[in-house]
């Protein structure tokens, strides 16, 4: 037996003999690969193969399970500068070249370009933080022109999947894949939920070059971050409006973003510094309104009973701003954890839809009868009085597909001047032609506000957005409103320090 070499690999020449009938004995070789030294990808993860601990300085990541050493797939980037000094061969890679023409001609904005620049300059690895309405999925569509090989973008919900099913086909003019519960279709542009996410990885992490999360703090989820760690992609890109903080990223089995990225924010603009030039003008208007006495008497009571509970446990002290996931885990168990907890949802029921709130959205939908608006609410039973008082189209998550498309076609389209929803459309979903937005309630937190805020600021023409707010006085509501209002301006200076940073 002999070594021999073709095509860059070792191989065995293994001798056999033939005697022909002229008893002449002639000599031929089987040629048989010999097990080399390779890494490969296998569901989710990365592989060594006739790799000993002994003979190689193998890097602390990998550990020793089932006959090989194995690492998360994410630690591809980090490690390809050993693999390459090493004499394994790297089998990993399944991406292609594109070589797709854009045929969107836009050219980006300024800080657009910045941003791309940034993230380059970062190593094709971290977060572009810009507001809602100011073009981060044309930065994604920039980005994968860039790279030019194949990319898998990750969707918080269905309908912004399709959507990002319609940008990616007319951006590139070609088949985009799509993979989600219902259809399940792989080519070199895929687009995913981060509830199939992991699924598509576990298959397929090796074939996609560039990574690119949409409303990127929904990954750091304990459901949704192992989609990005069985990913072999090397070039990563987060995109949010609303980058998650230090505390909400410490919470029980959370990822940390900028660890599934493979870096931090690289570029962060707010929504005040595109005001007036790429975002429409704004101004929030914040209407307090009284419960009727019945109404105060009820939020009294139920209120100090869900309360009392929460402070004879010390919840809020012992797990933060987690408190509130602990007493429904305690609910589960408890008789007067349950009793709390429903109190709890009686004091939301009533402050969601409380009758000031309704004479104050009937108000403003008469003031502005000739605008688009769109309404939301607290509660699904809340948005479907509002709808058949008003007779006005209707967005939750019991919506199908198909409903929830001919609502936001007539809505763009100016068939129906309002929707109403509960939460459906905090993210994602353009609405451009929106300009007024009016919210039942004071308990959404800073992200919530600041996606909702976002759904009217694109510009159309020289229309002014307005953001209403209606909240009921002298209740928990009160106190929200002015935490997330500190939450707000503590993103703004956040992001300010990230652009010193970078300056």
């Amino acid at each position: 037996m002999r070594d021999v070499w073709a095509g860059g690999k070792s191989f065995a020449a293994c001798p056999f003999f033939v005697v022909n009938p002229t008893r002449q004995m002639f000599v031929f070789y089987a040629i048989v690969p010999v097990m080399s030294r390779r890494a490969y990808f296998y569901g989710g993860t990365l592989v060594l193969e006739g790799v000993a601990a002994e003979e190689i300085d193998l890097p602390e990541v990998f550990l020793w399970r089932h006959g090989k050493w194995r690492t998360e797939a994410y630690r591809y980037s980090d490690l390809l500068s050993w693999l390459r000094q090493s004499t394994i061969h790297d089998t990993i890679p399944r991406w292609q070249a594109l070589n797709y023409t854009l045929h969107d001609r836009r050219q980006p904005h300024d800080y657009q370009a910045e941003a791309l620049v940034a993230w380059q300059q970062a190593g094709w690895r971290g977060s572009i933080v810009l507001p809602t309405g100011a073009g981060k999925s044309y930065v994604a569509i920039r980005a994968i022109h860039k790279i030019n090989r194949s990319a898998a973008i990750v969707a918080p919900t269905i309908d912004l999947l399709h959507q990002w099913y319609r940008l990616l086909s007319h951006a590139f003019g070609t088949e985009i894949g799509v993979y989600y519960g219902g259809e399940k279709i792989i080519q070199p542009l895929t687009v995913t939920t981060y509830s199939s996410f992991a699924n598509l990885m576990a298959e397929y992490g090796n074939f996609y070059k560039l990574l690119i999360l949409d409303e990127a703090h929904r990954a750091g989820s304990p459901a949704f971050g192992e989609g990005a760690v069985m990913s072999a992609a090397p070039a990563r890109l987060g995109l949010t409006a609303t980058y998650p903080t230090e505390e909400e990223q410490r919470g029980a089995g959370r990822w940390r973003i900028d660890e599934l990225l493979g870096g931090p924010i690289v570029y962060a603009l707010t929504a005040d510094d595109l005001v007036g030039e790429q975002l429409a003008t704004y101004r929030t208007q914040r209407i307090r309104i009284d419960l009727t006495t019945d109404e105060r008497q009820i939020y009294e009571r139920e209120f100090a009973r869900y309360m009392g509970y929460v402070r004879r446990q010390n919840l809020q002290h012992r797990f933060g701003p987690n408190w509130l996931y602990e007493l429904q885990r305690l609910a589960a168990r408890e008789e007067e954890a349950r009793a709390a907890l429903l109190a709890r949802q009686r004091v939301s029921r009533l402050l969601a839809g409380c009758q000031g709130k309704l004479q104050a959205l009937d108000e403003l939908l008469h003031e502005h009868m000739h605008d688009q608006v769109v309404i939301f609410t607290e509660a699904n039973q809340v948005a479907y009085k509002i709808a058949h008082t008003y007779f006005l189209p209707v967005i939750t998550h019991l919506s199908s597909a198909l409903e929830r498309k001919e609502i936001l076609d007539g809505f763009q389209q100016g068939r129906y001047k309002a929707v109403v929803t509960s939460r459906v459309l905090d993210e994602g979903v353009d609405l451009p032609s929106a300009k007024i937005a009016i919210i039942l309630g004071g308990t959404a937190g800073a992200r919530q506000y600041i996606q909702r805020r976002g759904r009217v600021l694109r510009k159309v023409e020289s229309k002014e957005a307005v953001l209403y707010e209606i909240f009921a006085r002298g209740t928990s509501e009160e106190g929200k409103v002015q935490r997330r209002r500190a939450a707000v301006r503590q993103q703004g200076e956040e992001i300010s320090r990230v652009n010193r940073r970078s300056d």
